[in-house]
């Protein structure tokens, strides 16, 4: 047998990256939220798994309401914790821990997916990239009422002429 061919039983065993994502419930007190990750985290290593990065969760906006059957009723949320975390175990034992994960009581929605290797070398930092995200406050009453006339006639002659970086960027496009 070569070195470079893996007999199936032991590619199987082959422990492969994944990503847990999570939605924590927002009835869950802030400071208790680190215990539902260490929680979760110890679920992952008790399947034999390596937990190799996170990002804490941090309460956001869901972008539509999510329905949970809590306490013998269905209960909307509006909001979450989210947070993920990075790790690597054996195909075998996702299906245990995606049990164990779906019953906690804590957990809104959950995710495993498992990481090709691009994925696995640029994790995405979620809440990094909503505090970088630029909110700018325009006052609408002026931007309507605030031109005058000089202002739109130097914008005309500004629109007929293009840098050299947006020609390269409008050809590229073509192409």
């Amino acid at each position: 047998m070569s070195e470079t061919n893996v007999p199936a039983a032991e590619a199987e065993r082959e422990a492969n990256a994944y990503e847990l994502a999570f939605h924590v419930l927002p009835t869950v007190a802030e400071g208790e939220v680190a215990s539902v990750v260490d929680t979760i985290k110890s679920h992952i290593t008790a399947h034999g798994g390596t937990v190799t990065s996170e990002e804490s969760p941090a309460r956001f906006e869901l972008a539509y309401e999510i329905i949970k059957h809590l306490e013998g009723r269905n209960r909307k949320f509006t909001s979450a914790y989210f947070g993920w975390v990075r790790f690597t175990a054996e195909s075998a034992q996702i299906d245990e821990l995606t049990s164990e994960i779906d019953g906690m009581k804590e957990i809104l929605r959950s995710i495993i997916i498992r990481l090709n290797k691009v994925e696995e070398a640029n994790p995405f930092m979620f809440h990094e990239s909503i505090k970088s995200r630029r909110v700018e406050t325009i006052d609408v009453e002026e931007a309507l009422s605030g031109k005058n006339d000089d202002e739109d006639e130097e914008e005309d002659e500004d629109e007929g002429t293009e840098t050299a970086e947006e020609e390269a960027v409008d050809s590229e496009e073509d192409n």
